[in-house]
């Protein structure tokens, strides 16, 4: 274990009446694959507010403590989904995971990168076999017809069908929760099968019975074992074990 300097902040105390800041004790995940066969835990000891992201912990870091440091954010609002990892053993977006929610007795924070797919370096994953998975379900609209003149009309009732699925982000909390996925990286896992719903059951689609059919392969949805860690695992709060079960029901009676 590494021990790192202790970050000193440049901010003047706060004025009285506001939320101290707390003393935190980051132990982060580190892999470097040019020195390192394995990870090895580093300790960095820093200041927060309770109301601080865990991205803004990692930024504070990275800028003023271990420049090195290598982790993926973008939007840093939860919607692009790129900075899914284990945050205290669970699957969270860190710039949706507040420091008071999970800083353990002592304020203690530990971080790791998602598991089942390949580190790059520290909190980098290399993403490709998540997105292999997704493009294998054909994740965009099939409609051989010709198309009307006007829109392709779709009652509210076929749209709600559809409502949870369409919310997926694609950050990969669940499938990278899933023990299936772990042992199994040849499973489709959670995420895909999403996915998956979304197009399957849109009336406007024309391509069901050939998502159903990828579905029931062996590498589709009867490897699901309703752990229902996906489920806990979502950022976005999407019933995913509820719609792989739906999933189920369509591809036994053939048809959304």
């Amino acid at each position: 274990m590494t021990q790192a300097p202790t970050a000193h902040s440049s901010v003047a105390p706060a004025p009285a009446g506001t939320v101290p800041l707390m003393n935190l004790k980051v132990k982060i995940m580190r892999f470097d694959p040019e020195k390192d066969k394995k990870g090895r835990w580093v300790d960095y000891s820093i200041q927060a507010a309770p109301n601080d992201r865990v991205v803004d912990v990692l930024n504070e870091i990275k800028w003023n403590l271990e420049p090195s440091l290598v982790f993926r954010r973008s939007c840093q609002h939860g919607i692009c989904g790129s900075d899914a990892m284990l945050i205290n053993g669970r699957n969270r977006l860190a710039c949706k995971t507040l420091v008071r929610d999970v800083a353990k007795a002592g304020g203690t924070i530990t971080i790791e990168p998602i598991r089942g797919l390949p580190v790059e370096r520290d909190l980098l994953v290399n993403m490709e076999p998540f997105f292999d998975s997704y493009k294998a379900i054909m994740p965009y609209f099939i409609h051989e017809d010709p198309f009307p003149a006007k829109e392709m009309y779709q009652s509210e009732a076929d749209a709600e069908k559809m409502a949870h699925s369409s919310n997926c982000i694609l950050c990969a909390c669940c499938t990278t929760s899933c023990p299936i996925f772990w042992v199994n990286g040849s499973y489709l896992g959670p995420a895909a099968i999403v996915q998956a719903h979304r197009f399957i059951f849109d009336t406007r689609d024309q391509a069901t019975q050939q998502r159903l059919g990828i579905m029931n392969q062996n590498t589709g949805v009867w490897r699901c074992r309703t752990a229902y860690n996906c489920t806990e695992a979502c950022p976005r709060e999407i019933p995913i074990t509820q719609l792989i079960e739906e999933v189920k029901r369509a591809v036994m009676f053939g048809q959304a």
